[in-house]
């Protein structure tokens, strides 16, 4: 089964900007700072996720991106499918050319559990995420060192300057 960086990534970062919606537009280099996501990568997946209709992007001081619709509306499969992801668990990334050049033994049975992780992930959304006890505890601990981080830098700044 593969998921790439690219999609896990993007599930990241639409899990963050909706754990952290409440406050208002959230900023790409605040996304990247609490999940070690480089921001020019951040860059390139919320074009991706803008084009999809996922997230709104809001200009100005104070601005940064918001969800485009409630969390309930949003599911994880919307997600992967915006970054031109596949869940794909074939060998042959569902050409049926597995086996030298024709398709091999088992490729509908990967291609069947292909559509069933599809199907799974199109039944989670960030509302059900952000819900979870788990990952809101995940997000309140990165918070915290995120904030560390840059109180750390400031007083390096001042020593260094």
């Amino acid at each position: 089964m593969r998921l790439t960086t690219k999609g896990r990534y993007a599930v990241t970062a639409m899990l963050d900007l909706a754990l952290h919606s409440d406050q208002g537009p959230v900023s790409l280099s605040d996304i990247s700072n609490r999940q070690g996501i480089s921001l020019s990568y951040l860059e390139q997946l919320f074009s991706k996720l803008r084009k999809s209709v996922l997230v709104t992007s809001v200009r100005g001081p104070g601005g940064g991106y918001r969800l485009s619709r409630l969390k309930e509306d949003i599911f994880v499969a919307q997600i992967v499918d915006a970054v031109n992801e596949s869940v794909d668990a074939t060998g042959c990334s569902g050409r049926s050319d597995c086996q030298g050049g024709t398709t091999c033994l088992t490729h509908y049975l990967w291609c069947d559990l292909s559509d069933q992780i599809h199907d799974f992930l199109n039944q989670i959304s960030l509302a059900q995420l952000v819900a979870r006890e788990d990952v809101r505890q995940v997000a309140e601990r990165q918070s915290i060192e995120s904030q560390q981080t840059c109180v750390d830098d400031k007083i390096n700044a001042a020593i260094i300057g």
